[in-house]
């Protein structure tokens, strides 16, 4: 079998969690005559990544198919939360004319040091998640309002799809912020501290022994899953045999999920980068993908100009997708992925929203059950580029955020054509902190 068809075979085999839609170049066919082959090689590679492609998509058909109840699409086929909307910011005689059409306002998210205040609307019994979006913009022109859209975690552990969360926690509202630090932190010498959105994290892993986090979201209950795991393990995990790229980090952990079925939403990523807020988190990492949505870009857009970085996953949908959220807000710091021979994963969003290139294969990390496990996908390289920015940021401030990533930049490798490019952004950085996962998965 020719080594071109080996590579694909593989990529399809191994990228589960990941979606691509890939335009390889021609690839020439072998001496033989064309009865003997069924079909041409570009058409088996295009029909093999095609299916790579369609997984994000499977996935999204799931999860609204197996939720009905709570899980609607948008006119693109986006998982939204079925039945609500939000607006930013209505007027009181807004709120009064969405009421008296027999909207509900449910309740609330506000970030009082933005003047960020979200209102989540419930439609009117009967009515669609789509009517009812058309009838609160037509009602006020001059208001924004949007899905609240549902987003997810893209990479893979151990050759399968990573999960969104545990089982339904007994508050699936609760949001109150729990902490555990491990060991005490001292005051005469502050440590860094990198904030992370993902699912939640299972602090009894090894990895976490002697790390400091506090933890936010779904209670008083913790539900760890794979995702965020993983992350965190990446962000500040160290072990006998495994380390972050900054272990001696804070890292401030918000579960976004808690094995919701509307886990992710954008009401509960706002309420998160709240938390966020209030606590001067300066670096922020989310290794989750999406859809543009006005009130989550608009959030990001404030904290961004008050001197936070967020960092972001830019996805696996593949280099001819349409581009992913919040990677392709302006002024997010855009994450790619490579693997361990420093090739940008067949599978990984390319365009300018692409600032750096980080290890997202031929990796290890935190697994379930205390183990370890090979991960794979653009979710994983952002914490790479998150806990390096971290590192010489103590406050949100934004001429501190640009010179660190400007510093980022200068030491970053240039894989692709000299300068900034679609591919790569700038180029690699954390190379070094890449481990193995041959020798962890075998112990």
């Amino acid at each position: 079998m020719p080594r071109s068809m080996q590579y694909i075979l593989a990529m399809t085999m191994v990228a589960t969690g990941a979606t691509a839609q890939v335009r390889l170049p021609t690839v020439p066919l072998p001496a033989l005559t064309q009865q003997t082959l069924p079909q041409t090689l570009d058409q088996v590679q295009s029909q093999s990544l095609d299916r790579l492609s369609a997984l994000r998509r499977l996935e999204i058909g799931r999860l609204i198919r197996g939720n009905p109840k709570v899980v609607d699409a948008d006119p693109n086929g986006e998982p939204v939360v079925r039945n609500e909307i939000l607006g930013l910011a209505p007027t009181e005689a807004a709120l009064d004319h969405a009421r008296s059409i027999g909207f509900v306002v449910d309740r609330e998210e506000n970030i009082g040091a933005m003047s960020i205040r979200l209102v989540v609307f419930r439609a009117p019994q009967g009515m669609s998640t789509k009517k009812a979006l058309r009838t609160l913009r037509e009602a006020d022109p001059g208001g924004s309002y949007d899905y609240n859209h549902i987003y997810s975690g893209g990479g893979a552990a151990g050759g399968g799809t990573l999960s969104r969360g545990g089982g339904e926690t007994t508050d699936p509202k609760g949001r109150d912020a729990s902490t555990s630090l491990s060991p005490a932190a001292d005051p005469a010498q502050p440590r860094v501290r990198v904030g992370l959105l993902d699912s939640g994290v299972d602090l009894t892993h090894p990895v976490f022994r002697d790390s400091a986090i506090h933890a936010w979201g779904c209670g008083s209950h913790s539900v760890p899953a794979a995702h965020g795991t993983a992350v965190a393990s990446l962000l500040i995990g160290r072990s006998d045999v495994f380390h972050g790229v900054h272990p001696d980090a804070e890292l401030y952990a918000a579960d976004v999920y808690c094995g919701r079925p509307t886990g992710g939403a954008v009401d509960t990523l706002v309420a998160a980068f709240g938390w966020m807020v209030q606590e001067r988190v300066p670096v922020i990492n989310v290794s989750l993908v999406g859809p543009k949505n006005a009130m989550l870009e608009r959030v990001i857009s404030d904290l961004i100009a008050q001197g936070y970085i967020i960092v972001a996953a830019v996805g696996n949908d593949g280099p001819a997708a349409p581009p992913l959220y919040p990677a392709s807000y302006q002024h997010v710091v855009g994450v790619t992925a490579v693997d361990a021979h420093r090739r940008v994963l067949i599978e990984a969003a390319r365009g300018p929203q692409v600032m750096f290139a980080s290890p997202g294969a031929d990796l290890a990390a935190a697994g379930s059950d205390h183990t370890y496990a090979a991960v794979r996908g653009t979710s994983f390289a952002a914490p790479f580029v998150a806990a390096l920015l971290a590192s010489g940021l103590r406050h949100p401030d934004s001429a501190d955020a640009a010179a660190a990533v400007e510093q980022l930049a200068k030491i970053a490798i240039d894989l692709g054509p000299p300068g900034r490019d679609l591919t790569y952004g700038f180029g690699l950085v954390g190379a070094d902190y890449r481990i193995d996962p041959a020798p962890l998965i075998r112990r």
